[in-house]
């Protein structure tokens, strides 16, 4: 589970407005350490997925509760060494929302063949969230997360979701205790998700 991404303010560049480079006496190697602890951020990947499903009355997302902010949200969280962001996005869905899905891939530039390597899915959005510490870093960092969409197979789990889920339509968006930026979002997507899936084969 990665901290959720939201609205946040831009901060100007450390290094070009921070007095201490222009100062000689920090060019001692032996400040470098301190120096470089200060300005380095460190950044975890994550990935996070719109969930939508075709329902008789039209399509619904699909969203979790989470169980430390008690707001409704995507299903997401961080990328493991051994993963990609695709198979991070799947793997968390699945095991926050039990649900089977298929990932829709942004538009991109045509794949030639024969290169003999293996592409990873194209999210739609990539945003840069700052964070607090949390159980994967003590300290405040940032996460680049990865924000793809996907269609449910079946609006009911295969697995046991590890926490509350629910689905809701365009309409109940503006109803519900959520992030912002996952409501404007949504609301994009939503307006595009019946020809998105058509096209994708869905």
């Amino acid at each position: 589970m990665r901290w959720p991404w939201h609205s946040a303010p831009v901060h100007d560049d450390p290094v070009h407005d921070d007095p201490v480079h222009d100062d000689p006496v920090h060019d001692d190697p032996g400040h470098a350490d301190s120096v470089h602890d200060d300005l380095v951020t460190v950044k975890h990947a994550t990935a996070s997925v719109f969930v939508f499903c075709e329902f008789p009355p039209g399509w619904r997302l699909g969203l979790i509760l989470h169980p430390i902010f008690g707001r409704l949200m995507i299903p997401g969280g961080h990328v493991e060494p051994s993963e990609s962001q695709q198979q991070a996005a799947l793997r968390e869905v699945g095991e926050e929302t039990g649900l089977s899905v298929r990932l829709i891939e942004a538009p991109g530039a045509a794949w030639p063949g024969g290169l003999g390597r293996i592409r990873v899915a194209q999210p739609w959005w990539i945003v840069e969230q700052p964070v607090p510490s949390d159980h994967h870093l003590a300290s405040a960092h940032v996460h680049l997360d990865h924000l793809y969409v996907a269609v449910a197979e079946s609006s009911a789990p295969v697995t046991e979701p590890a926490h509350p889920f629910g689905w809701y339509a365009a309409a109940e968006l503006a109803g519900l205790h959520m992030f912002d930026d996952t409501r404007r979002l949504a609301a994009v997507l939503f307006a595009q998700i019946p020809r998105l899936a058509r096209q994708a084969g869905g």
